[in-house]
């Protein structure tokens, strides 16, 4: 499964009067080898694996692959990741036709919010919120597995 998405820096966190959910997550990767990264997350009280592929020239797209677990197969596993972990609130919102994922980052990370919104081409146009900021598509330090060893405190 291809997964195209565009990621953003957040300007403001006015996108918080407008998310539709927002949920508690903690991830820790199997393996984050920049060829492929497996991730164990706990998005609320479901597990979920995710096996994703090195990005294409862009960074825009990339092989992903996501299968739900138990909470209980999720928390045994965590214990048998690389160190670090990744501490966030994901905010949902809709703007014109697509829904973005902004993600607000604890510990190591606070201060950082991303936003990321999926497409169906990478030249497919969306409708840009007020709050998104510079475009970070395809820095590979803003991955979600790079910041478990890379923390934006650390920058």
């Amino acid at each position: 499964m291809l997964e195209i998405e565009r990621k953003f820096l957040v300007n403001s966190e006015a996108f918080k009067k407008e998310a539709i959910k927002e949920t508690r997550i903690v991830q820790a990767y199997l393996n984050s080898h920049p060829e492929r990264s497996v991730r164990i997350r706990i998005k609320g009280q479901k597990g979920v694996l995710t096996i994703k592929g090195k990005g294409n020239a862009s960074g825009a797209s990339r092989f992903e692959w996501e299968k739900e677990i138990s909470l209980k197969d999720a928390e045994a596993l965590l214990p048998l990741c690389e160190k670090g972990s990744i501490h966030k609130t994901r905010y949902e919102i809709i703007a014109g036709k697509h829904t973005f994922e902004v993600d607000e980052f604890y510990d190591d990370n606070a201060g950082l919010i991303i936003a990321e919104v999926e497409l169906v081409s990478e030249n497919e146009v969306f409708e840009k919120p007020n709050w998104l900021g510079e475009e970070v598509t395809g820095q590979k330090k803003y991955y979600n597995s790079q910041l478990v060893s890379n923390p934006f405190l650390d920058w």
